[in-house]
């Protein structure tokens, strides 16, 4: 069943008074609610509902505004919907017309609402950050042209793994799950296990290694001893062996990696996907999380330097052969051609499409390399305080959401967040200019 969309109805209550009449209709969240084309938002996220019997959803207004709240200023689900009820501009720019004392959703409805509608329709959010900006002056159409494109990592929220760690934590999954489906252990190793982690630990930070590797062999063999166990009691009922499939899977990788391995390894055993990332940073040499490809435009708009494009690279590429998926999902996306394209050293040796093979600049490049190329070149940099925005002030720091799906939302709402954040800041600008304008005392005429 489709959803009801919220629309404009204009009618009074005796006994209540309207938002627009409580609130500052000039607030930059009310403007901003005013410029946002929801119509076209409905018309995306619309799409994977169908007609037929049933509960319908929730408003489309209300869950893509709460997405953009969240992520323009850094809130948590529960922090969000407890500020809903509290704020009459979140309730406003979410399409209600009247103040609301109670929350029409629960809170894991935004996190059902995000995974149906995936990386691709959430795009659209961000696409329409875009076309606000330009209709609002913030951003020239053509400044999207010419983009600078770098890489950075979205680390999950995870524990830093250790070998012993790793171990230690699948065994006792296992114990509980056992634990769970009734499955009698011989022994759970739950009192040793800990006192080995804790010998693991302490020996390493003294570096005596030679007993720190000790500690690690014992826990090896409690984590073999388990599992062996577990699959002799578990042999022939299907319904267990279902259930203990993808844990079992984990546990055994765990056990049989090694250090220097080729290959994905197993750095988290409820992040299963997560990946370990060197970007040469002196401070933080390896990050745990996913690849994510972000695009700026080259100009330093009036609105300031808005996000064109992002997105997830999972299996860690080498940077310069994520253009070809990068240029033509970013074309798509704004609705104009690439003229010219900047990007760091990383990305020489680049698989962009033959037609832009000529307009990919690295940087120390020396051919085809013109004056006013050479000024642009200099403004590539521009990039990293983006990122760093995106990660300090947007949610991209630790992502919280769950598997690839995940990964993917958390980069896109976190480019859109950024986006309405300029938006905001820019309408204020614009009313601050205006009431200047309109307040300025005419100076005196010299006699």
């Amino acid at each position: 069943m489709r959803p009801r969309e919220r629309r404009e109805s204009g009618e009074q209550d005796l006994f209540r008074s309207r938002l627009d009449q409580i609130i500052d209709m000039e607030h930059a969240l009310a403007k901003l609610a005013r410029s946002i084309d929801w119509r076209f938002l409905e018309e995306k996220f619309g799409a994977v509902y169908r007609h037929g019997p049933g509960q319908p959803p929730l408003p489309t207004r209300l869950m893509a505004g709460l997405a953009i709240l969240k992520h323009t200023y850094d809130l948590s689900d529960e922090v969000v919907c407890e500020l809903w009820i509290e704020n009459p501009y979140y309730q406003y720019f979410c399409g209600e017309e009247f103040f609301q004392h109670r929350l029409p959703l629960d809170r894991s409805s935004m996190t059902h609402w995000r995974q149906r509608m995936g990386e691709e329709r959430l795009q659209a959010l961000l696409q329409e950050s875009l076309a606000v900006a330009t209709r609002s002056g913030a951003i020239k159409p053509r400044d999207l042209a010419r983009v600078i494109v770098d890489t950075t990592v979205q680390p999950k929220n995870i524990t830093f793994p250790t070998d012993a760690k790793l171990l230690n934590r699948a065994r006792e999954k296992l114990v509980k799950l056992a634990k769970k489906l009734g499955v009698e252990l011989r022994q759970s190793y739950t009192r040793v296990g800990k006192f080995a982690l804790i010998a693991h630990q302490r020996y390493a930070h003294a570096k005596q290694f030679n007993r720190a590797n000790r500690a690690l062999r014992k826990l090896k063999t409690y984590l073999g001893r388990v599992i062996r166990d577990i699959t002799r009691k578990i042999d022939g009922d299907l319904r267990r062996e279902t259930m203990f499939a993808q844990l079992l899977s984990l546990a055994q990788r765990v056990r049989a990696q090694e250090r220097g391995q080729r290959g994905h390894k197993v750095y988290s055993l409820h992040a299963p996907e997560v990946e370990c990332i060197g970007k040469g940073k002196a401070h933080k040499p390896y990050e745990f999380g996913v690849k994510v490809s972000v695009a700026t435009t080259l100009k330093h708009c009036k609105g300031g330097q808005f996000v064109t494009h992002v997105q997830a690279l999972p299996g860690n590429p080498y940077d310069g052969h994520t253009l070809a998926r990068v240029i033509p999902a970013m074309e798509q996306l704004i609705g104009n051609t690439i003229e010219r394209l900047h990007a760091d050293a990383g990305y020489r040796g680049h698989n962009a499409p033959p037609d832009y093979k000529l307009k990919i600049y690295t940087s120390k490049q020396k051919r085809r390399v013109t004056p006013q190329i050479k000024r642009e070149m200099r403004r590539r940099s521009a990039v990293e305080p983006v990122i760093g925005h995106l990660k300090a002030e947007h949610r991209m720091d630790r992502n919280y959401l769950a598997f690839r799906q995940g990964d993917a939302n958390n980069a896109v709402l976190a480019a859109v967040g950024y986006n309405f954040r300029r938006l905001i800041r820019w309408l204020s600008i614009l009313l601050c200019l205006i009431g200047a304008i309109i307040f300025q005392q005419p100076k005196p005429r010299l006699a």
